[in-house]
């Protein structure tokens, strides 16, 4: 098959979650021997900080304003077998209608912020990546969060075929390496600063950095402000290329595993970071949330601490012998049901599906309007109006 994403970024994973993900499943779907392109816009923030420019498993498109090379970007897309809008991808709703109106398709949509989006879905009808009156036309919306997320997606937003389609890891960029220096440490995390997780970062690992001022603590990612009060003892490290994320879980005795507040609330949301820490048989801590036993199970695989003391106690209190094997037992269970390959997979299973079972969703923007059909709150008349061609606003 010609797939083309438009999506967030490929080519640098600074500062975002994204690169990794699409680079995981693009590089499994080429290996299939599937043709990829991905459309990514040229924004200042990742122009200067590429760490992959020229992937070698898919043709990446760059372009700097959409309005001046749309007829371009769309035509990309003229032959395709599947096209996959992204989430936070800057002109994705633009990009969907044209796509519509050019009868391009199957189009789907790819939803890497599912808890946020939902979220955004409930109060403003959409989000800058994505218009409530448009979920009726994707072919299928793909979830990085499974559970009643999924059925309020179908139910209430009038989707077609809701599946879920959680992150991944390649298995052989991420597997356990030799112990670096550099990373040695006692406990560490890796993942860019958010407002909501902080408060967990700095109970979990700067609290207990303080309970063992002789060990070593390690934070690794952008954008933390600089009045933030770290322990002696917690060394930064403000980016962490890709390539060195397998050294870094392999040279922490544990990691850390922090989830966002509309992951916690949505639930069944793993993150990609979670997926590769297990990979590389890191020993994982992680806050709870509904949902993390289909993944993981606690106790057995991750451990849930509620404060620092808590970690201490872990930290001090395992055998060695029992932390290696807590990090076996997490990389055999994820390399067993969520690696890239099993993703590329269930990709060509949905293509298939909403081929065979018709449920893809209309192809083509009718020119006049009916938005009122569409952005009531019955499921039911969002449904009747797809089916009968009543039309969805042009603007906004």
């Amino acid at each position: 098959m010609k797939i083309v994403f438009y999506g967030l970024a490929i080519t640098s994973s600074w500062g975002n979650g994204h690169a990794t993900t699409y680079r995981s499943l693009c590089r499994a779907l080429a290996r299939r021997g599937h043709r990829i392109h991905f459309v990514e816009k040229n924004m200042e923030w990742y122009r200067n900080n590429r760490d992959l420019p020229n992937p070698e498993f898919c043709t990446v498109h760059l372009y700097e304003d959409w309005s001046e090379q749309a007829s371009a970007l769309v035509r990309i897309s003229e032959d395709a077998d599947a096209i996959v809008i992204g989430s936070y991808f800057p002109d994705a709703i633009t990009a969907t209608r044209a796509l519509l109106n050019e009868g391009y398709g199957p189009v789907f949509f790819y939803d890497i912020d599912t808890p946020i989006t939902m979220s955004r879905l409930r109060t403003h009808g959409g989000t800058s990546y994505l218009d409530a009156m448009l979920i009726p036309y994707y072919a299928a919306y793909l979830s990085f969060t499974g559970g009643p997320a999924l059925r309020e997606m179908e139910d209430r937003f009038g989707s077609p075929y809701a599946a879920p389609f959680y992150c991944s890891v390649d298995p052989e960029l991420y597997k356990p390496t030799t112990i670096l220096a550099p990373y040695r440490c006692e406990l560490s995390y890796l993942g860019t600063f958010a407002s909501d997780r902080q408060p967990k970062l700095m109970c979990l690992l700067n609290g207990t950095a303080a309970l063992l001022p002789k060990s070593r603590f390690i934070v690794a990612g952008p954008q933390y402000p600089k009045e933030i009060a770290w322990q002696e003892n917690v060394k930064r490290i403000t980016h962490l290329a890709p390539p060195a994320h397998p050294a870094f879980y392999s040279s922490s005795r544990f990691t850390l595993n922090l989830t966002r507040h509309d992951m916690i609330e949505t639930g069944y949301s793993p993150s990609v970071r979670l997926f590769e820490a297990s990979a590389c048989g890191a020993a994982i801590l992680s806050d709870a949330w509904v949902g993390l036993e289909d993944f993981l199970t606690p106790g057995e695989e991750i451990l849930l601490p509620r404060d620092q003391y808590e970690v201490t106690q872990i930290l001090r209190g395992m055998p060695e012998s029992e932390r290696i094997r807590l990090g076996h037992r997490a990389r055999e269970r994820i390399l067993s049901q969520h690696t890239a390959a099993h993703r590329a997979m269930e990709f060509e299973s949905t293509v298939t599906h909403c081929s065979t079972k018709k449920v893809a969703a209309k192809k083509t923007l009718p020119k006049k309007t009916a938005p009122q059909m569409i952005a009531g709150t019955s499921p039911v008349l969002r449904r009747q109006a797809v089916r009968r061609n009543i039309p969805l606003s042009t603007q906004r």
